[in-house]
C-alpha cells in the first residue's frame, strides 16, 4: 500500500460550528443594523467572508470595509464559541485516534481563519492529532480554487494524488478535485445525495477505516 495523507476541511467536518457561525452573522447584523438576505447562510457556506460579504450579503464592496466586517464577524464567532463551547462532530475523536495509531499524516485545509481553528482546538483538546494547518490567511484564493489543499499536501510532503480530502461542501469537493486529489464527502451539512464527484460519502468519520481509505487508491 502506498502511503497517503488526509486533509480535513474544518467547519462541518471536524467540528459542528453551524449554530455558532449562523448566530455570529445574526449578532453582527444586529450590531451594524445590516440586512441578512433569506438563505444567506446556506449560500455562503464554505466560502470566505471576503466573498460572502460582497457577493452573498451585499454589505460592502470596498476592500477595506469588507476586511473590517470579516474580521469583526470572526471575533463575534469566537465570542460565541467561548460562551457556549464547541465539540468535535460524532466519530471525529475515534477517527483521529485510528489515523494517529496507524501513522497516517493529517492536516487541516480550511477557509476558516487560523484564530478560529486555534480557539476550537484549545477548547476541544484535539490539536495533537493534526500535523499542520492551512487556514484562510495562508492562501490568496478561496475554494473552489485548490490552493488550500495543495498547500496542505505540500505541508505534509505528499503528492496531491496521494491525498484524500474530507469535505462537507460542494465548493470544497470541487477544490479537491481541481487539485487532483481524492475526496470523501461528509454528509453533515448537506444531504449525501447532493455531494457530487466524490469517491465515497459518509455521515460520520468513524465509518472510515484504514482499509476503506486505502481502497480508494486501488480504484483509480
Amino acid at each position: 500500500m502506498k502511503p497517503f495523507a488526509i486533509l480535513f476541511d474544518w467547519d462541518g467536518v471536524v467540528i459542528d460550528s453551524r449554530e455558532q457561525h449562523a448566530a455570529s452573522w445574526d449578532r453582527l447584523a444586529e450590531r451594524k443594523n445590516l440586512p441578512l438576505p433569506d438563505g444567506h447562510f446556506e449560500k455562503g457556506f464554505g466560502m470566505r467572508n471576503e466573498s460572502i460579504i460582497p457577493d452573498v450579503l451585499g454589505w460592502a464592496t470596498d476592500p477595506a470595509e469588507v476586511a473590517a466586517l470579516a474580521f469583526e464577524k470572526e471575533e463575534t464567532y469566537r465570542e460565541l464559541v467561548r460562551e457556549v463551547g464547541i465539540e468535535p462532530l460524532p466519530g471525529v475523536r475515534e477517527f483521529l485516534k485510528i489515523l494517529k495509531a496507524s501513522g497516517i499524516p493529517t492536516a487541516v485545509g480550511s477557509s476558516t481563519p487560523r484564530s478560529n481553528i486555534d480557539c476550537s482546538l484549545e477548547i476541544t483538546g484535539i490539536a495533537d492529532y493534526f500535523g499542520g494547518i492551512v487556514a484562510a490567511e495562508d492562501v490568496s484564493n478561496g475554494k473552489p480554487d485548490p490552493e488550500v489543499f495543495l498547500n496542505g499536501a505540500k505541508l505534509l510532503g505528499f503528492d496531491p494524488k496521494n491525498c484524500i480530502v474530507l469535505e462537507d461542501a460542494q465548493v470544497g469537493i470541487d477544490a479537491a478535485r481541481a487539485g487532483g486529489m481524492h475526496v470523501i464527502g461528509v454528509a453533515t451539512t448537506h444531504p449525501a445525495e447532493s455531494l457530487k464527484n466524490v469517491d465515497a460519502v459518509v455521515h460520520r468519520l468513524d465509518e472510515l477505516s484504514i482499509e476503506k481509505l486505502a481502497s480508494i487508491f486501488e480504484n483509480r
